[in-house]
Formats: C-alpha cells, structure tokens, sequence
C-alpha cells in the first residue's frame, strides 16, 4: 500500500539509492520522519523489502538497475521531480543527530551557501570509533553533478560552502559478513580503475587539496614500500582508532587488508591481461508498483 510523505518543515529533498537495504531503510526513514519536505529513493532492484518498506513511508520510489555511483548519482539529480530548493544526498546506513538536523535547518533557512558539508563520524561492529569525515553533501537544487566513476563518486557544488554543527552517524554494515561482501565489490571497482588507468574522481596533487591528496595516494599506492603497514599505522594511530580499543584495531587492520586486496587484484588483472566480468548485484525482479528506467 503507498502512503503519503508528510512534508517536514527543513526546505531540503532527501535522495538515497539502495540495493538490498531492508535492514536499514526504516531506521533511516525513521530518523528523517517530520524533518525533510521530500525523500526520494532510486533503487537498483532489491530482493528485499527494501522498497515494500520506502513504499509504506511514502517515499518516492523508482527503480533502475545499477552502473555505476557516479551514473546512478547523476540520472537522480537529473531525473527526479525535486520540488525542494535544497537537494541532499544521504545513504541508508546513515543517521542525523539532533544537533544536526537543527544546524541544517538554519543554514537552509539562512539562504547564505550554496552548500553545506557535513561531519560524518564512522561507527564499526556496534561501537562509536574517532574517526570523522567531512562530506559535502547538501546543494541547492539544480546546481550539483557528480563525478562520472565507478565508485567514490565526489559532488561538484561552485560558490560559498559551509560546515553544519552536529554529526552524521554512518553505521557501516549490520555485520562482518555484510561488510566483507561490499569491500569484495569495491575492491574490485578500484583494481579496476587502475587496471584501465580510468580517470579519478578528482586532479591528484599531493600539495593540493584534501581531496586531491586522497586522489593522489590513490594513484600512487601501489608504489609506496611498506605501504599496508604504514596505512595500518595513519589509521591506528594518527586517525585514533586505537581510542575504540580491540574494535580499533580491527577496523584499522581490515582497513588495510581492503587495500592490500585492492592491490593483489590489480596484480592480478595485469598477470592474467584482462579484469573479472563484471558481476550483477542485482538480484530483484521490478516491482510495478514503480516507474521503471533503463
């Protein structure tokens, strides 16, 4: 049965995309729930109940199968009947604090920016660790693309940028298991990039911006000796993951087996003169109760 979306008093849509996320669509929906005048969703045609739940919420759903994020990203912005003059992108394991929620609130109202960042802080096996990025993630709408990559697709916003107060909670996956089975599929996404010498997300320089140092690490790693160890230490150590305790640790280790593994597949795209076919992730069939894209 759908429902109707009751529009929050904050001017900003919502957009998420998903792929099997019914153990975290309701949560997120929840958190959102009286806050937001519009959410959307683009889904890769889950298996789940992923959109049996978004339905139930009243939130505008589609269905279209997955390239890509940057593909997927932009056909949203592009695509969708966004009637909100502010437009952000959220993901389902995502939750806004309080504190947060507020600060958005004004900024949007301020009407001074034309683009709000946000401070997500990462959450792993349960427990809160130290670790906090900033994203940019509101845009007045209209006015945004995102980089066309396969994975860790960047909006593009011109003019004034602002910091929000608060936190966006990212509650990475329900499980190990869960975890292992998205960082297989990055790993893969990124050995790839290298493979084909595939344009970043972003100009590498490694005196340049935070973001074009990250683009430069990321073309050069593979280049670095030492350099899972080293990445083990920056996180454990610089980052602070050591103040999560055994949890810490775990996340830091894993952090740099997910680019060792990065690696080994590259490697082994080079020995073998070509990269895996590509693998379909969607295992849904369409539900007619929404439109459908191609």
């Amino acid at each position: 049965m759908r429902s109707k979306w009751v529009p929050g008093k904050t001017p900003v849509a919502v957009v998420m995309i998903s792929l099997n996320e019914g153990h975290n669509i309701e949560a997120v929906l929840q958190n959102i729930s009286g806050w937001a005048q519009e959410v959307f969703l683009v889904d890769s045609l889950s298996g789940d109940d992923t959109v049996e739940i978004a339905l139930r919420y009243g939130v505008h759903v589609i269905q279209r199968p997955f390239r890509n994020f940057g593909d997927q990203w932009n056909f949203s912005l592009n695509e969708l009947p966004i009637n909100a003059p502010w437009t952000m992108k959220l993901d389902p394991d995502e939750r806004l604090t309080n504190e947060l929620k507020s600060s958005i609130h004004s900024i949007l109202e301020a009407r001074g920016c034309e683009g709000v960042i946000l401070q997500r802080r990462l959450w792993f096996m349960g427990v809160m660790l130290p670790i906090t990025q900033p994203l940019l993630r509101i845009w007045r709408t209209g006015i945004c693309s995102f980089t066309e990559v396969p994975v860790n697709e960047h909006p593009v916003v011109l003019g004034n940028i602002v910091h929000a107060k608060g936190f966006l909670e990212h509650h990475d996956s329900p499980n190990l298991e869960h975890w292992i089975d998205k960082q297989n599929q990055y790993t893969s996404a990124e050995a790839a990039i290298l493979y084909n010498e595939s344009k970043l997300a972003y100009t590498p320089k490694l005196f340049g911006k935070r973001l074009q140092r990250r683009m430069w690490m990321k073309k050069n790693f593979h280049k670095v000796p030492g350099r899972f160890f080293l990445f083990f230490l920056y996180n454990y150590i610089i980052q602070g993951a050591w103040q999560a305790g055994v949890v810490g640790y775990i996340w830091a280790k894993l952090r740099s087996d997910v680019m060792r593994f990065i690696d080994y597949k590259y490697r082994e795209m080079r020995l073998i003169g070509q990269y895996p076919a590509k693998r379909r992730y969607s295992s849904g069939r369409a539900d007619d109760r929404v439109k459908q894209y191609k």
